[in-house]
């Protein structure tokens, strides 16, 4: 496998015992109320935060493709949610009593306070993005807020995109074919960018959707 890089900030100490594990679809990561034993680094694939509502229904609290999962479970005695994978996922398990023996060291510690103000920049554009009421404003402002130079590289399907935009995925469909006649943005494969247009329009509801 191929380490991400800050795992050489844990030093040797508190690399012992890290290991890949993989899961399958549907397959608990962990379970809530269960005591956290391992920080979970998602390598490929896609796990997810999940709890029941007292309706039943599934809420989801965190989406993950490649990054960190449950960071908060670092400091607390039980997990509040389960973690489930939602495809095939390949994953890195580090024990967390050292990924917590890791803070001490200056170089991982200020490594997380950057992962950590990251996510948070991340979580308000999300806020954000879900009270704009049309479906191009959200496509829009995900390019902007999450591209690189208003272009994003799509590494999860867009049936789980649309969910992450709060649409169908019927209503992404029609959109992005909507932006694209428009001249909007482009598609090619996984990369969708916005165009040299799209500076002037992009918080134009193109459908009202």
């Amino acid at each position: 496998m191929t380490d991400p890089d800050f795992l050489a900030l844990l030093g040797p100490n508190n690399s012992q015992g890290i290991n890949e594990r993989h899961f399958s679809r549907g397959q608990h990561l962990f379970f809530r109320g269960e005591a956290p034993r391992a920080m979970f680094y998602i390598v490929s694939g896609e796990a997810r935060l999940l709890r029941a509502s007292a309706s039943g229904t599934e809420m989801i609290f965190q989406r993950v493709h490649k990054g960190f999962l449950a960071e908060a479970s670092l400091d607390q005695s039980a997990y509040h949610c389960d973690g489930v994978a939602n495809a095939e996922t390949k994953a890195i398990a580090m024990p967390i009593e050292h990924f917590r023996a890791a803070m001490v060291g200056e170089a991982f510690r200020n490594f997380w306070l950057r992962h950590l103000g990251l996510e948070l920049r991340k979580v308000r554009a999300q806020t954000e993005r879900l009270t704009l009421r049309g479906a191009s404003d959200r496509i829009l402002h995900y390019l902007e807020t999450e591209g690189t130079d208003g272009a994003i590289i799509l590494s999860q399907s867009r049936k789980s995109w649309a969910a992450e935009l709060g649409l169908t995925h019927e209503a992404l469909y029609r959109t992005l074919n909507r932006l694209m006649t428009n001249g909007v943005i482009g598609v090619h494969g996984c990369r969708i960018s916005l165009t040299s247009r799209s500076p002037q329009t992009s918080h134009v509801n193109y459908d009202g959707a």
